[in-house]
């Protein structure tokens, strides 16, 4: 199943949500929040990790499955894949709509 998850999404750096939703449910991606840290302790996707975009590093994205990066409506997500591609992570993917998107759709929040 994991092997499509990018395949759905009109933009290969974007995945697409629903798609998304069931890999952050199986445990099947590492999500990174680019949040700042008062952003993400006010709520963020169960299971990610905090990454600010102000220190972000793409040397310190975590390896082992596919990452996806979030934000609040996508710009953050955007810079920071942008990044993390430069350092040769092609491999990594951003939700355009961000935590707006996924709390819209009813995605679960901590």
């Amino acid at each position: 199943m994991f092997r499509n998850f990018f395949s759905r999404a009109p933009d290969p750096a974007e995945v697409d949500l629903e798609t998304f939703a069931n890999a952050v449910r199986a445990g099947d991606a590492t999500v990174v929040d680019v949040r700042e840290p008062h952003e993400f302790a006010a709520g963020h996707i169960p299971g990610a990790v905090n990454l600010p975009l102000s220190r972000f590093d793409p040397t310190s994205l975590p390896s082992g499955k596919p990452v996806v990066l979030v934000c609040q409506s996508g710009g953050r997500s955007l810079s920071a894949l942008a990044r993390a591609r430069a350092a040769g992570g092609d491999g990594v993917k951003h939700i355009a709509g961000g935590m707006s998107q996924w709390r819209s759709r009813g995605g679960a929040v901590t």
